[in-house]
């Protein structure tokens, strides 16, 4: 068959030859033609634009040079295209296994643990802030019509006891001196009477019932004493500040027109606060009256502050779903302030944990991750559960086992190695 095939082809190149030859004879002599023709052409030109020719020969010269070289040096190369081999594990439990072959972890970034059971105090989350203790407030109101004619003390001054707070004019104070007064010249004249004895004891009692009106309107005992000895009243009444504290708010100005039972100022001591906070309905068996509690403000993330439950409210607020628990702060140290925002932590039990650094700990939106080392170069990322024992450790209740090898520092570095390998 091949043999058949050979010879049909000799047959076909024996007929071709002479046509191609006479083909080959006729080009060449009508090539030379061409070229003749094409150089005086050429030599016609103007020589700018012969120059002009020399160049795009030249520029057609080398673009066939290139294309030649092009396809001379054109090899089926094979090109290495790097690819991310994916060393990520998932396993159905969350946890992801990576392994890093050839990678040494820097010792001075990543620092690995030894997991420890320990005995932690079981605590819950009480969300609230802090409010001035009512119990040790007072406000100061009018007890008579009046004028405010001066005020001694403004917003956020702190006073003592017996410190002048606003000078009001009243007539009903006016009219109480004035019936003391005589009432106490009646008792004097009195005693140097023997033969009035009845007389001196009406006048006492008159006298008495005078003092306790002008304490009713505002007075002082001072007050009191000074109208007795001196024998002179005055015309306007000082109203003092019955505890040392600050003055909160204040509800007048000079020249104000007050009535009875109007606000004037509040005061109360920022020494003595109330933690007001809110427990969930699944917490509430865990609450006691007179519980200790620990505070934490962001204010102050290194401290914590102590307070203890003193009323615990007897039904649930329909809205949070939430009750409400008062504490008695100590603010001793004017650190805090009311209405910082703080967070309470009850203990209620005792319970086996792992504790780690806040480093330790890879959040992940809601989530919490622990990463452990499981070979030379092999780390796993393990879901874990757990709480905040402090602002810098971390109590893990489940996730990890004890005797693991847990990554305390660059854990979050380490982590950004497992979210490349996710994506």
């Amino acid at each position: 068959m091949i043999d058949k095939i050979m010879a049909f082809l000799k047959r076909i190149t024996d007929k071709v030859k002479p046509i191609l030859h006479k083909g080959a004879s006729q080009g060449a002599h009508h090539a030379n033609v061409a070229a003749t023709g094409l150089t005086d052409l050429y030599w016609n030109l103007s020589p700018e634009n012969r120059h002009r020719v020399r160049l795009a020969a030249f520029a057609f010269a080398i673009l066939s040079l290139g294309i030649v070289l092009g396809r001379v040096t054109n090899v089926n190369r094979n090109v290495k295209i790097e690819t991310s081999d994916k060393a990520l594990k998932v396993e159905k439990t969350g946890a992801l296994e990576l392994k890093l072959p050839g990678i040494t972890l820097n010792p001075e970034v990543y620092v690995f643990q030894l997991a420890e059971k320990v005995q932690v105090p079981v605590n819950i989350k009480v969300p609230g802030r802090l409010a001035f203790n009512a119990e040790k407030s007072k406000v100061l109101s009018a007890r008579a019509p009046g004028r405010v004619e001066r005020i001694y003390a403004f917003d956020g001054a702190m006073v003592e006891v017996g410190s002048p707070i606003v000078e009001l004019y009243s007539p009903e104070f006016l009219s109480a001196q004035q019936e003391y007064l005589l009432s106490s010249k009646t008792a004097q004249v009195l005693e140097s009477s023997k033969t009035m004895s009845d007389l001196l004891g009406d006048a006492r009692i008159t006298q008495q019932a005078a003092a306790n009106r002008m304490r009713n309107l505002g007075a002082g005992d001072g007050d009191i004493k000074s109208i007795e000895t001196t024998g002179k009243i005055t015309s306007n009444l000082i109203m003092r500040s019955p505890l040392k504290g600050v003055v909160v708010k204040r509800n007048v100005e000079p020249g104000s027109a007050v009535s009875s039972g109007d606000l004037i100022t509040t005061l109360a001591d920022p020494k003595q606060l109330w933690f007001l906070g809110n427990i969930f309905e699944q917490d509430f068996r865990f609450v006691k009256q007179g519980q200790k509690m620990i505070l934490r403000l962001e204010a102050y993330p290194d401290k914590e502050f102590v307070a203890y439950a003193n009323y615990i409210a007897p039904t649930i607020d329909p809205q949070t779903r939430a009750l409400l628990i008062r504490a008695d702060v100590d603010n001793t140290d004017d650190f805090l302030r009311p209405d910082m925002y703080a967070t309470g932590l009850l203990t209620t039990g005792i319970a086996d944990a792992i504790v780690v650094p806040q480093s330790a700990v890879v959040r992940v939106r809601e989530n919490r991750f622990a990463i452990i080392k499981v070979g030379p170069e092999t780390y796993r990322r393990v879901p874990i559960k757990g709480y905040d024992l402090t602002s810098k450790t971390f109590a893990i209740t489940e996730g990890v086992e004890q005797g693991w090898q847990i990554l305390s520092e660059g854990a979050v570095l380490l982590n950004d190695r497992f979210a490349k390998q996710e994506d």
